[in-house]
């Protein structure tokens, strides 16, 4: 595999990771900022009835914050996913790359004498 594509795919799961990351960074913020803010009962005049646990501790927050947390936390996985897997085939490629250059070849070879 020529440099360029090698580039390209480093480029790809770097793109998928970061976004990853900060999005579960992102998700983790709102989970605390729940956890301080939400109830720890049912309210039923604020429509807060859906329960979440976070860090043992029951709170009670409306459908579309859960809606909304869980899309951001699903969604920042999957991109994490893709970009995870993106840097696997990385660096298999590069791995590959750098045995058929022969560059690994010779240092083991001097190691092993």
């Amino acid at each position: 595999m020529n440099a360029a594509r090698l580039a390209t795919l480093k480029f790809l799961a770097l793109l998928f990771l970061l976004p990853g990351l900060v999005g579960l960074i992102v998700s983790a913020m709102i989970s605390t900022h729940y956890l301080d803010t939400l109830p720890r009962w049912p309210v039923v005049e604020e429509h807060r009835l859906v329960p979440r646990g976070i860090h043992g501790i029951t709170v009670y927050q409306t459908a579309a914050e859960d809606h909304n947390l869980n899309t951001i936390e699903y969604t920042s996985v999957g991109i994490f996913l893709v970009g995870l897997a993106l840097g696997v085939v990385y660096l298999e490629k590069w791995g590959s790359t750098q045995v058929a250059s022969g560059d690994e070849e010779p240092e083991m070879a001097e190691n092993l004498r």
